[in-house]
């Protein structure tokens, strides 16, 4: 919660208020999509992000009078080095190569890959501009991965 909640927080409330006090503004977290379900290995992570999820939403409610637009981005698995270490780590405990891990983790995606960070990058990029000015409270899921329930 530390590093990830508080982190953007504390960035977020300083921003958000002198946004509203000019009357205009807009804000786009960045938020893994491990908030969206439970799963029994990404607990705390996943509780930060579920967090900062309702926070948008709640800021995007109360500060969207004043002018201010609060989103966010969940941009599912990308090509990051992250993510690739990732892989790897995935690979070993399966016994299978990080190039199945990602076959693996592509299947799951109904585009059948996993996003380049430039794309990400265009999405913050159009919620933050004046094309996005009725945008606000929506929390964008990019991957479009089925996630199941209870998992």
């Amino acid at each position: 919660m530390q590093a990830k909640y508080f982190s953007t927080i504390h960035m977020m409330d300083p921003c958000v208020k002198r946004m509203g006090a000019r009357g205009r503004g807009a804000i786009v977290n960045v938020v893994g999509s491990g908030g969206r379900v439970a799963s029994p290995w990404h607990l705390p992570g996943g509780a930060a992000n579920a967090a900062l999820m309702l926070v948008s939403a709640g800021l995007a409610a109360a500060y969207g009078p004043r002018g201010v637009r609060v989103n966010a981005v969940n941009p599912g698995l990308t090509r990051t080095e992250r993510l690739q270490e990732g892989l790897l780590v995935e690979a070993r405990v399966n016994g299978s190569t990080p190039e199945q891990a990602l076959q693996q983790a592509a299947s799951r995606i109904p585009l059948g890959r996993l996003a380049e960070p430039q794309e990400i990058a265009n999405a913050v990029v159009f919620l933050a501009s004046a094309k996005a000015s009725y945008i606000t409270g929506v929390v964008l899921a990019m991957d479009g991965a089925v996630v199941p329930m209870g998992m």
